[in-house]
């Protein structure tokens, strides 16, 4: 393993992300299920599947599924949340950039805002297609570069050090034309649609905050980043309350819109 594949490894194995699946994000696998058209029989592969938010659902929904992801201890905290809803699925431990699978092995490949982590976009975007079989769908959920995650990791960047030559920025994934130019003329288009999600999982802008300090990897290790200088530590702090405070739309408690990229398309014969 490579260092900056360790660094991958070890970043969203930081904190607590099952909970940010289940608690924040987790109706976003159900309609990545039902728009990409899973259902029984098909065989999936759900990529950069966390703990599951899709493969979980997409099992449900009569699938045989295969959940891969670069990090082992995201696939165990799957593994036990299939297992207290009696989904079978099959967890492998896989890089999105080079996929340890066979040409058109299956129906549908899927991610949900995963896929999206991986640095070098081209790589990942020709695994999904290479996997995939000749008509069968890729169906992508990203989070946008103007909507609120997007602006959240522009508010960190300040914070955070140089990325290594060749990755590029995750919310990429959420411009429609990004997308297209990975795919070039391998896929035609399904659905392409910006759409929102309501997060009303927190009571205040801080404590979004403090729980996305203590459960996101990305934003852990930004604060560990600066952990021995107070002063960005605290400038971070308000920024990102600042962020949640200019997105909610509730009344006395905090409801944010976090705009996401539904992208389905299906692989030429």
């Amino acid at each position: 393993m490579n260092t900056e594949t360790a660094q991958r490894v070890s970043l969203w194995a930081l904190g607590n992300y099952a909970a940010v699946a289940s608690e924040v994000i987790a109706s976003l696998g159900p309609v990545l299920v039902e728009e990409s058209g899973i259902a029984s029989g098909m065989r999936v592969l759900d990529v950069a599947a966390g703990s599951g938010n899709v493969a979980i659902p997409a099992a449900n929904a009569g699938a045989t599924v295969v959940a891969s992801d670069i990090t082992p201890e995201l696939l165990e905290a799957g593994r036990a949340a299939a297992g207290r809803v009696g989904a079978d699925i099959d967890w492998q431990v896989a890089d999105a950039q080079a996929l340890p699978f066979d040409e058109n092995e299956f129906d549908a490949v899927v991610s949900c805002v995963g896929v999206m982590f991986a640095p070098r976009h081209q790589d990942s975007a020709d695994e999904l297609i290479r996997v995939c079989r000749p008509g069968g769908i890729v169906g992508l959920i990203n989070w946008t570069p103007q909507g609120f995650i997007g602006q959240m990791f522009a508010t960190m960047k300040p914070f955070t050090p140089t990325p290594p030559p060749g990755a590029g920025p995750p919310p990429l994934w959420g411009e429609p034309d990004h997308v297209r130019a990975l795919l070039a003329d391998r896929a035609v288009e399904v659905t392409v649609q910006r759409r929102m999600l309501t997060v009303d999982r927190f009571a205040t802008a801080e404590q979004f905050r403090d729980f996305f300090k203590a459960c996101y990897g990305p934003t852990i290790a930004v604060y560990a980043g600066i952990a021995d200088d107070a002063a960005k530590t605290a400038e971070l702090d308000e920024a990102l309350v600042e962020l949640a405070r200019r997105h909610d739309r509730g009344d006395r408690h905090l409801v944010m819109e976090w705009e996401y990229l539904l992208y389905v398309a299906r692989k030429r014969d």
